[in-house]
């Protein structure tokens, strides 16, 4: 499969499945958490780290298989714009308490996903 491939079909079904999960949690009207969106992003983060952290040391996969987990699916079914958007909306509706709370919940738990997933020396 070639690398444009990979990243075309990876970021079409990170697409579909983001759009999904929006579908599936909707976000009503700011002020309220953007749970599709913060589920979203933590989702993505732990399948990348799993990937890259877990499987691509070991598997000796193709490239094109990073590429289209990697770049295409995480990248289509993470999304930082959304994520940008939504806190700016809860700012400007006055709940700046909850755009720090979902930027730092975001941020850290990514991070954590990530510590929890790297392998052990």
């Amino acid at each position: 499969m070639s690398n444009w491939l990979a990243v075309f079909l990876g970021g079409g079904i990170g697409s579909m499945l983001r759009y999904g999960l929006g579908r599936l949690i909707p976000t009503p009207a700011a002020p309220a958490f953007p749970w599709s969106t913060f589920l979203a992003n933590m989702s993505a983060t732990a399948l990348l780290g799993w990937y890259v952290l877990q499987l691509q040391e070991r598997a000796g996969a193709h490239p094109a298989w990073k590429l289209f987990i990697v770049v295409g699916l995480c990248g289509g079914f993470s999304t930082f714009s959304t994520f940008s958007h939504e806190n700016f909306a809860l700012i400007r509706a006055g709940a700046p308490g909850l755009a720090a709370i979902n930027i730092a919940a975001s941020v850290i738990g990514g991070l954590v996903l990530l510590f929890l997933l790297a392998p052990r020396s």
